[in-house]
This record gives structure tokens, sequence and C-alpha cells, in this order.
């Protein structure tokens, strides 16, 4: 399998996950990106017995209801019974880098209110230690300075992605050059910096299960 065909058969394997646990009252969230659309496109067979979703960004929440899956705001519900999503980067422990897409910041609040946290990914996002890919850090647009500041000393290389503005109205600095050893610590000492409002580091609350695509077919890890 190519790395498209991946994406395809995890998203179809996670459809299949949610759906044998679907229950009156199920709250499914949904993440963004790549491998998300291609899960998105797998519930529709099932859509009727969905309760309702909780999307993660506005073109998640707009290809839902396109295929008229019902949506809801976190707000609206008490729990979100799984969420399933996609990663840029996992290691072993399951701990994942988030937010290429720009989404960090509310796939981090549907992951902290999630009883399960299923993420879908290809085996080029598996790797032993994080931080190849850049780590997005959300910041309020008046503190960009001050926090690259901050992100330099802590040994990274902050880049401002440009032209882009996040669904909450703030800005990304992407984190170059930084092999991340010790990810809680890291997600903590990000997020205390004054004028962000969170990073991509998802290792404080890492995912629950791994499903990931290989040339070989399917596999599953567990933290």
């Amino acid at each position: 399998m190519d790395q498209n065909e991946m994406k395809k058969a995890v998203a179809a394997a996670a459809a299949k996950y949610v759906e044998e646990r679907l229950e009156a009252g199920t709250v499914i969230g949904v993440g963004t990106g790549s491998t998300a659309n291609c899960f998105i496109e797998c519930l529709a067979p099932f859509k009727d017995r969905i309760n309702c979703t909780v999307a993660s960004s506005e073109e998640t929440k707009s290809r839902l209801l396109k295929l008229g899956i019902p949506v809801m705001d976190l707000n609206g519900v008490n729990e979100v019974s799984i969420y399933v999503d996609g990663a840029d980067e996992a290691n072993a422990q399951l701990h994942l880098i988030k937010g290429g897409g720009g989404a960090l910041t509310r796939e981090k609040i549907i992951a902290a209110v999630a009883r399960e946290f299923v993420c879908i990914a290809d085996e080029s996002k598996l790797v032993s230690v994080l931080g190849r890919f850049p780590l997005p850090v959300e910041v309020i647009p008046m503190a960009r300075s001050h926090v690259g500041r901050a992100i330099v000393r802590l040994g990274g290389d902050p880049v401002y992605r440009e032209g882009f503005i996040t669904d909450n109205g703030n800005q990304i600095i992407d984190i170059h050059n930084m092999s991340i050893v010790d990810p809680r610590e890291l997600e903590q000492q990000l997020n205390q910096i004054t004028g962000v409002v969170t990073n991509g580091l998802f290792a404080i609350r890492p995912a629950d299960l791994l499903i990931l695509g290989t040339r070989d077919g399917i596999r599953t890890v567990k933290a």
C-alpha cells in the first residue's frame, strides 16, 4: 500500500471500531486533516445511527454537515465517547505531535474531554523520538515575538507560520530542530509561556490506541 492507501485503510478500520461501539447517546469526536477526512467519509454508510459528533475545526464541521452527520458544540455535550484523529508524529508511548493543519487547540480540548482517544496514522508517522516534524504552538498575536524568544531559550528554532490564522483567531509558531526526549515536560514548559494558547504535544493526554497503516496491513498499538 502507498501512503494514501494506508490513510484510507486506517480510516476504514477506525470507522469499524467506532461503529461496533455505537450505542444510545454516543458522541463521536472528529479530528482535522487528510486522514481524518478519510475517516469522515467512512462514517457516511452508518450516519443514520450516529447520535451526534463534535468537530475539531470549522472545516471538519462543514464536511460532516455536508454528509448529513449531526454536529454539536462541545458545550452541549457532557462527554465525548470516542475521539478519532490523525497525527503528524507518534512515538511508542502514543505521545503525539499534532497541529500541522492548525487545529491543535480544539483538538486538544476534545482529547481532554474524550473517554477514549484513537489516533489513526500511516507508518511514516511512527518515530522513536518526536521532533522531526515541526512542533506547532498557537499564540496570541501580540505575544508572538515574546513567545519566539522563549522558544529559543528552550533550544528550538521558532518559525512564524505566515498568512495562517487559526479558527480561534490566533497565530502559529512552528518549532524546528528540536529533539523532544521528554514530551510531557516540554508540553508543560511551553504552556507556561505567557501568550501561548497551547502547543501541539499530546503527551499529558496521549492517545489510548494507535491504528497504524503499514505496507503489510493494519497494526494496532496500545500505550
